[in-house]
C-alpha cells in the first residue's frame, strides 16, 4: 500500500509541473491595445491584468505607426505574469503596402491586384528575417515564402516596374474594386432578404 501511495504522490508532483496554459496568438494594432473586445475577453480568460497588458503593449509599440497589425504571442505564467513577444507585421501587410493596394485580390489566381519588384521582395524578406519564428531560415527560404504569400494575395512579382504604367494599372484597378464591392453588397442584401 505505501509503495502505491508514494508512487501516486510522485506522479502528482510531476503532474503539477506540467504547463497547461496555451499561448495567446493574435494580431493587435500597434499602439491601440484596448480593454474592449476582442482583446479584453481573450486576456480575461487567461487571468491577465488587462489594463497593465494594454499599457505595456502600447508603450512597447509607441515607436511604430499606430494601427499597423502586429502578430503578438503571449505566454501566461502560473503567477499571472506573462511573457510578451511582438513580431514584425504580417508578410501580406508589407506586400500590399509595397504594391500600393489596400486589399488583396478576390480571385488571386485569375486576377492581379498589384505588382512589386524583386527588390521589394528582398527588402521585405530582410525585415521578416528578424521574426523569432524565421530567424533560422535563410533569406532565400523567406523570399520563397513571400512569393507564395504574394501569389495568394494576387500580387505579381516582376523584375522591373515602370511608375507611369503602374499608376495607370492602379487607376484601372480602383474601378474593378468598386465593381466588386457593389457585387458583394448586392449578394449580402440578397442573402438578408432570403433569411428574413
Amino acid at each position: 500500500m505505501s509503495k502505491s501511495v508514494a508512487r501516486l504522490k510522485s506522479m502528482k508532483k510531476v503532474a503539477d509541473k506540467i504547463d497547461h496554459s496555451s499561448k495567446l496568438r493574435t494580431n493587435i494594432p500597434a499602439g491601440m491595445a484596448a480593454a474592449g473586445p476582442p482583446l479584453g475577453p481573450m486576456l480575461g480568460q487567461r487571468n491577465i491584468n488587462i489594463a497593465a497588458f494594454c499599457k505595456d503593449f502600447n508603450e512597447r509599440t509607441a515607436n511604430i505607426k499606430p494601427g499597423i497589425p502586429l502578430p503578438t504571442r503571449v505566454k501566461v505564467n502560473s503567477d499571472r505574469s506573462y511573457q510578451l513577444v511582438i513580431h514584425q507585421p504580417p508578410a501580406s501587410y508589407f506586400l500590399m503596402q509595397a504594391a500600393g493596394v489596400n486589399r488583396g485580390s478576390m480571385y488571386p489566381v485569375k486576377e492581379i491586384c498589384g505588382k512589386i519588384t524583386l527588390k521589394h521582395l528582398y527588402e521585405i524578406a530582410k525585415i521578416k528575417s528578424q521574426d523569432p519564428t524565421l530567424e533560422w531560415k535563410s533569406l532565400q527560404e523567406i523570399c520563397n515564402m513571400l512569393l507564395a504569400t504574394a501569389r495568394t494575395c494576387g500580387i505579381q512579382v516582376v523584375r522591373q516596374l515602370d511608375a507611369k504604367e503602374y499608376g495607370e494599372f492602379l487607376e484601372e484597378r480602383k474601378n474593378i474594386v468598386e465593381e466588386q464591392k457593389k457585387m458583394l453588397q448586392e449578394r449580402r442584401e440578397a442573402k438578408m432578404l432570403r433569411t428574413a
